[in-house]
């Protein structure tokens, strides 16, 4: 990843949007307020250090089907990712709920981003939001046609969901699938959001893994430096909100002594190798 992210083990932290129109929690509140908090956020995220940031929806709940999100969302996320990235001026990238990677694909090539996420991109599980698919089939076919540098970052034993023949399927083999059907990074997490991502998962993806392996859930200041030796880099939000609370804006203090255990721990290894 030092190409996207000029540097070893890169943080990225998350951009959760409030919910957006069209969304049950929406309220009286315009995209411009949507926007100016996504990018007080952006900026503090970006004053705090981070490589790369993230959008999200994560205010649209409860998440609609692939295929059921609105125009107006993807419109949405498509203009406040382009601001962002314009603003902060870090490596930005996107993530449409639930499991939306086309969507989130057509976003990316709208707001220049360099990444989507991807939920589920082989295989099928149950959650929520009800029966869904890999993505994998539709989604590089419209990567390919509209933005073949967007990179995916694709989760195994993705949280909140229920997955189907997991008993069955080796891990090493559903890593080795998501990488086959183009998987540009491989993320494992914990079991919710903000949940501690096991070390022995992150140690039996990272053996199966060619690509790199991100952290997606549950980072902070206490597991850090045992789950970094291993990952190749992480996706943190709940830990860089006011309160450790998912919902909250960022902290830009919370962020900075983070990053600083970082740094320190990237220069650790730097001369352990």
């Amino acid at each position: 990843m030092m190409e996207l992210f000029g540097c070893p083990k890169p943080v990225i932290g998350m951009v959760h949007l409030r919910p957006l129109p069209g969304s049950p929690g929406y309220g009286e509140w315009s995209v411009d307020d949507v926007l100016e908090q996504a990018l007080r956020d952006a900026v503090a995220l970006r004053d705090g250090g981070v490589d790369g940031i993230q959008v999200e929806n994560l205010g649209d709940k409860p998440f609609t089907k692939p295929g059921e999100v609105g125009p107006e969302t993807v419109s949405i996320v498509s203009i406040v990712a382009r601001e962002v990235r314009k603003e902060v001026g870090l490596p930005v990238g996107v993530f449409i709920l639930a499991n939306a990677v086309s969507e989130s694909i057509a976003a990316a090539a709208a707001c220049g981003a360099s990444w989507v996420r991807a939920n589920m991109y082989n295989l099928a599980y149950v959650a929520d939001e009800g029966y869904v698919e890999s993505a994998a089939p539709a989604s590089e076919r419209l990567r390919n046609k509209l933005a073949p540098g967007v990179k995916v970052f694709a989760d195994v034993l993705v949280k909140h969901g229920s997955h189907f023949l997991v008993s069955d399927v080796p891990v090493s083999y559903q890593v080795a699938r998501l990488e086959e059907i183009g998987a540009d990074a491989v993320v494992v997490s914990g079991f919710r959001t903000g949940g501690e991502t096991p070390l022995e998962r992150v140690l039996e993806v990272k053996q199966a893994a060619s690509k790199p392996v991100f952290i997606g859930s549950g980072l902070n200041l206490e597991n850090a430096a045992k789950l970094l030796d291993v990952a190749d880099g992480a996706i943190v939000g709940t830990y860089f909100k006011k309160g450790g609370k998912t919902l909250n804006p960022v902290d830009v203090e919370r962020v900075r002594k983070f990053m600083d255990v970082v740094r320190r721990l990237k220069s650790q290894l730097e001369k352990r190798s």
